[in-house]
């Protein structure tokens, strides 16, 4: 198979809804019930097939809390795609979806690939985000929107290969030609000085 061009692909959301579990599930297919959440940016790479081209995605997962917000611009200004990511059952979370969506409009790629994940679907009796609300934001953005349980393992691989493929037809179109430099190999540790307990629920699934 022939070696397609590397991308760089950012999720982003708020803290606790889920984005370390879908990254770990997709890349190492593991699943914590106890996974903390995330205090530094950091990445995970891996080679997909897409239509028989091989192509490496450099996985961004970005810390959550609001303390680290203003961080946001360093991981996605050079980003391919970007997969928002909202818990089911957390309306703000979808609310903050609408937030960064904004921000990429005028800080990121003008062609960014855009997918909007509404993660923790095993929870589906417990929902307070309005399926039908979701889809039509999705498409009124030009996201393609999907369910995901990183519990379950339900959704993840459909996500990833879907930018994947969304990426590859930009480039082939030459919209995104050169955009991940490699720059995206550089790690940015952030240190927490007040480190606390997540409580223990069901946040990650």
């Amino acid at each position: 198979m022939r070696q397609g061009p590397p991308f760089k692909l950012v999720l982003l959301g708020d803290g606790r809804v889920g984005k370390t579990s879908m990254v770990l599930r997709y890349v190492n297919n593991v699943f914590s019930e106890k996974q903390t959440a995330t205090i530094q940016a950091s990445y995970l790479t891996k080679r997909v097939d897409v239509d028989g081209q091989t192509v490496t995605l450099a996985i961004w997962d970005t810390a959550g809390q609001e303390r680290f917000h203003a961080l946001g611009p360093i991981y996605y200004r050079d980003a391919d795609a970007a997969v928002l990511v909202y818990d089911i059952m957390d309306k703000d979370s979808f609310s903050r979806v609408k937030g960064w969506v904004k921000e990429l409009r005028k800080m990121a790629n003008k062609n960014i690939v855009l997918t909007i994940a509404g993660n923790k679907s095993d929870m589906d009796r417990h929902r307070t985000v309005d399926l039908q609300d979701s889809l039509r934001y999705a498409e009124s953005i030009g996201a393609h929107h999907f369910l995901t349980s990183a519990k379950l393992n339900a959704g993840i691989e459909e996500v990833f290969q879907d930018v994947a493929r969304r990426v590859l037809e930009l480039r082939k179109d030459g919209s995104q030609d050169g955009i991940s430099s490699g720059g995206y190999r550089k790690s940015l540790v952030i240190i927490d000085d007040q480190p606390k307990q997540p409580p223990p629920s069901k946040c990650c699934s």
